[in-house]
């Protein structure tokens, strides 16, 4: 019974993490067809298909890693303030969405997104005093970043 209850915490961290990327996908999903195809991109923008894969890959990951450092004891402090920084970049993750693809605005979502790489750095240090695996989880997702990064300001610059 208690793995079952920890299978379903495991399952809840990840689908908080998912509802994340859903909520950011209303404003993305609609912008693709009618706004970012006739956008100018780099030489290494991946084709569009390439994005939603890749995101729920790392929403999965996020939600593990969350999870991990939550089952190192939520009454802890360190435990407590290092998932207040992944939800505060759960929210930036979305802003961004809504800045880059609602408002297509890839100058100001530049900004933001340089703001949600340092959270994220933040956020991976934190994970790393309570859970050296749960830190590492989020490695791919602040290189995908990284490189969204180059690809937003290569966007705003093209267009």
């Amino acid at each position: 019974m208690k793995k079952l209850i920890e299978i379903i915490k495991v399952f809840v961290f990840i689908l908080i993490c998912q509802l994340a990327g859903l909520i950011g996908s209303i404003f993305t999903t609609p912008a693709i067809p009618k706004w970012y195809a006739n956008l100018r991109k780099p030489f290494f923008a991946p084709p569009d298909w390439v994005f939603a894969p890749v995101w729920i890959t790392l929403f999965t990951l996020m939600g593990i890693s969350a999870y991990l450092v939550y089952k190192q004891g939520f009454e802890k402090k360190k435990v407590k303030s290092s998932l207040l920084i992944f939800g505060i970049q759960l929210l930036l993750n979305i802003i961004w969405s809504v800045l880059f693809f609602g408002l297509k605005a890839p100058f100001f979502a530049f900004f933001e997104i340089i703001m949600l790489w340092l959270v994220i750095l933040f956020n991976i240090v934190g994970f790393y005093t309570v859970s050296k695996r749960a830190a590492l989880l989020l490695i791919p997702y602040i290189l995908w970043v990284s490189f969204a990064a180059l690809l937003n300001i290569s966007i705003a610059i093209l267009n």
